[in-house]
C-alpha cells in the first residue's frame, strides 16, 4: 500500500488523466492551451466554509483527485503563496500565486472563501499537486519554485506575479 507520498502521486496522475481544462489528456508536458482561461475567471464561483478543512460544495461532483488536491492547498498555503501559476489567472483573474487558484480568502479564524478556478484547469492543479509532493519529500521550497518555473517557462505563459524566493 502506498504511503502519503505514494497517494500525493497518484493523484497529481489522476487528476491529469481527467485532463480538468477539458482539453485532451495531459501527459507529462505542461498545459499549453492558456487562452481558454480569460473564459474561466467570468465562470469562477466563490464558496465560504467554516474552516479549511472543510471541503466546499461544489467539489462534491468532482473527483477524489481533486478534492484531495484542494484540502491540500489549504493546508499549504505558505508553500503555495510562493509558487506561481502558469494558466493565465494573473492577468484574467488578477492571482498572484497558485494557491489564488483554490482560495480567494482565509480569516484569521479559519472561514476559507474557496474559488472553483482550480477545478476547470489542470495546470493549477498540476502545479499545486507537483509543489506539495515534492515539498512532503522535503524538496526545498527554492528548489520547488525552480523546478515549477523551469517547467513552465517552456510554455511561453506569464507566470503570476509571485513574490520573488
Amino acid at each position: 500500500m502506498p504511503g502519503k507520498t505514494g497517494w500525493m502521486i497518484m493523484t497529481l496522475s489522476a487528476t491529469l488523466a481527467l485532463g480538468a481544462c477539458g482539453q485532451t489528456e495531459q501527459k507529462s508536458a505542461p498545459h499549453t492551451d492558456h487562452e481558454a482561461h480569460a473564459t474561466h475567471t467570468s465562470a469562477d464561483q466563490l464558496e465560504q466554509t467554516t474552516s479549511p478543512a472543510i471541503a466546499p460544495a461544489f467539489l462534491k461532483e468532482t473527483d477524489s483527485s481533486i478534492q484531495t488536491i484542494y484540502l491540500s492547498v489549504a493546508k499549504h498555503q505558505d508553500l503555495l503563496e510562493k509558487m506561481p501559476c502558469y494558466c493565465g489567472c494573473g492577468e484574467s483573474a488578477g492571482h498572484t500565486s497558485n494557491y489564488d487558484c483554490f482560495i480567494a480568502d482565509q480569516t484569521a479564524d479559519g472561514k476559507t472563501t474557496w474559488t472553483t478556478h482550480g477545478i476547470t484547469c489542470g495546470t493549477c492543479l498540476d502545479i499545486a499537486a507537483q509543489s506539495i509532493v515534492a515539498y512532503q519529500q522535503d524538496t526545498p521550497v527554492k528548489q520547488i519554485r525552480a523546478d515549477i518555473d523551469a517547467a513552465y517557462a517552456k510554455t511561453g505563459a506569464k507566470p503570476t506575479p509571485t513574490t520573488a524566493l
